[in-house]
């Protein structure tokens, strides 16, 4: 046994434990609590098992599983930025480069640069499965808010617009569920969960019209 790689590979399993302690702004689905960005790695990874056989042609789903398995893991230094946060965004890429570079480190090099490609890739967004992983990492919410009647767009006032910005990359990283995700986007605006930005611009067109 090699005591200095296990002892980095220890070192390593103990700090990711502190991802348990990020909270996102996402609701759990019965509305208790906020999820933890683990949970949500977790929740991702099962996703990408249960909806494989909607996965386009090119996707590796086992690497998928491990990329959304270690894709969130910067936040134990850079913390959870909330997707409609302008302002904390603008700082995003470059806290999150440091924490990778840091916390991939802490392993053998041959894992730390194995986690940081798998991270890497996942970051581009260029590859079949790095497009099918972010699909997923963008329908995990929106179930979540549909489940909570609103929940983080109700506190945050969000409109239809900037989710569907949001969840673009649906569109192309799992085509076979893009219809199932405007469907719900529509069902969620007929059912007063999330503002649809189309009526809003209507109405205020007529009130400066008046």
């Amino acid at each position: 046994m090699q005591i200095n790689r296990l002892t980095q590979q220890i070192q390593f399993i103990i700090e990711i434990d502190q991802l348990k302690q990020v909270m996102r702004q996402t609701l759990l689905t019965d509305g208790s609590r906020r999820e933890n960005s683990a949970e949500h790695s977790w929740h991702l990874a099962v996703m990408a098992s249960v909806l494989a056989e909607y996965a386009p042609e090119g996707v590796d789903i086992f690497h998928a599983i491990k990329m959304l398995l270690i894709h969130d893991l910067v936040e134990i230094d850079a913390g959870d930025t909330f997707c409609y946060d302008v302002q904390g965004n603008d700082s995003k890429v470059e806290r999150e480069a440091q924490a990778a570079l840091r916390l991939f480190g802490l392993l053998p090099a041959d894992q730390g640069r194995e986690l940081r490609l798998l991270w890497d890739e996942f970051e581009a967004g260029e590859t079949p499965t790095a497009k099918f992983a972010a699909a997923l990492d963008r329908i995990q919410p929106l179930l979540h808010n549909q489940q909570t009647q609103g929940g983080t767009w109700r506190i945050y006032g969000i409109r239809r617009d900037q989710v569907m910005k949001r969840v673009a990359v649906v569109e192309t990283g799992a085509p076979e569920l893009w219809p199932f995700v405007m469907q719900l986007i529509d069902d969620c605006v007929t059912a007063g969960y999330l503002k649809d930005d189309t009526a809003l611009i209507t109405q205020d067109f007529r009130v400066e019209n008046y």
